[in-house]
């Protein structure tokens, strides 16, 4: 199984939801830079649950650096951040295995690995998995201290108004359903120059590392989706001075593939979570048949709650990827 990315800011990610730890193993970290276990609270606090309409499962999420740092400093060498799962309740999938749930890794991870697969809360397919993002997403903002990244929530359930959001995830919560939404995040000051032409442009590299993220299932940059409706002379992002300065940012501050000074915009489309409170007639391998399946367990009815953090520190990740590789 390969779970690496980059080349010259490469993660590699190892663990699962109800494993004994979970870390991401960095390279290219370069020397000198200073970090120690507190430089990870604001962002993993950003994603922990407690809030309403997320899960009521919670973990300590402390960070314990084990490599690539001495006296606070990075050495240059691999940097191993390791965390430990304290608190799962693995009985609650047990019957997963042969039962799967809708729109779950579930019956993906059978077909390819076999049934003896580990999909306790989900293994790595988990959006556990998305908090050795955000702690590699803390080691990348250093790398591009420069830039400074904005997260918010543009969309809930179909509504886009903050002041609703709340009830539209506690009106799916009541009735064991899930919502999804769409997540925006905002980058100025990163320069220009950053990424290649065709395979390594800013939206290929920063979209592959997207789609990674467990539930993301569309992404777009600047206008996106919307802006294919205007015409030419109303999209055209016109330059205004000899910086690059444009009057609007339609191309979410990339043209050709290369960040050009403007603001980098991108949305992300997160789904519905998969494991909902609701009865539902799925496929069953062991009786062969369509049955009954109530999943249980504790799960987010509304995983863009905390997903804003993880979609900066991916955006990160891929700056500093693209950056180091300059």
């Amino acid at each position: 199984m390969h779970n690496s990315f980059g080349d010259s800011f490469k993660i590699e990610i190892y663990g699962g939801s109800h494993t004994e730890s979970l870390g991401v193993i960095i390279s290219g970290v370069p020397q000198g830079l200073p970090l120690t276990e507190a430089d990870f609270t604001a962002d993993i606090d950003r994603r922990r649950a407690g809030a309403k309409g997320t899960t009521p499962r919670r973990e300590g999420d402390v960070p314990h650096i084990v490599s690539g740092v001495e006296n606070g400093v990075t050495t240059g060498d691999k940097l191993e951040i390791v965390f430990y799962n304290e608190n799962t309740r693995s009985g609650d999938y047990d019957r997963l295995r042969v039962h799967p749930r809708p729109s779950h890794a579930d019956l993906t991870a059978r077909h390819k690995y076999g049934e003896e697969f580990d999909l306790r809360g989900g293994g790595i397919f988990s959006g556990r998995m998305t908090l050795l993002l955000v702690a590699a997403g803390v080691v990348a903002k250093k790398i591009t201290a420069q830039a400074q990244y904005t997260s918010l929530i543009v969309e809930i359930g179909g509504c886009r108004e903050p002041e609703h959001f709340e009830s539209v995830v506690a009106a799916a919560q009541r009735e064991g359903d899930s919502v999804g939404g769409i997540v925006e995040c905002t980058i100025t000051g990163a320069g220009r120059d950053l990424g290649e032409p065709f395979f390594d442009s800013v939206e290929s590299v920063a979209a592959h590392l997207l789609f990674s993220v467990p539930a993301v299932k569309g992404v777009e940059f600047g206008s996106g989706f919307e802006g294919v409706r205007l015409r030419g002379s109303e999209r055209n992002d016109l330059i205004i001075d000899s910086l690059g300065t444009t009057a609007t940012n339609h191309e979410g501050g990339i043209n050709g593939g290369i960040a050009n000074g403007n603001p980098i915009v991108v949305r992300v489309a997160i789904k519905p979570t998969p494991s909902i409170g609701r009865s539902q007639q799925t496929y069953n391998f062991e009786s062969q048949r369509v049955e009954e399946l109530n999943i249980g367990g504790r799960h987010d009815a509304c995983i863009v709650l905390r997903a804003a953090v993880v979609v900066e520190a991916v955006m990160a990740i891929a700056l500093a990827e693209l950056k180091l590789s300059l």
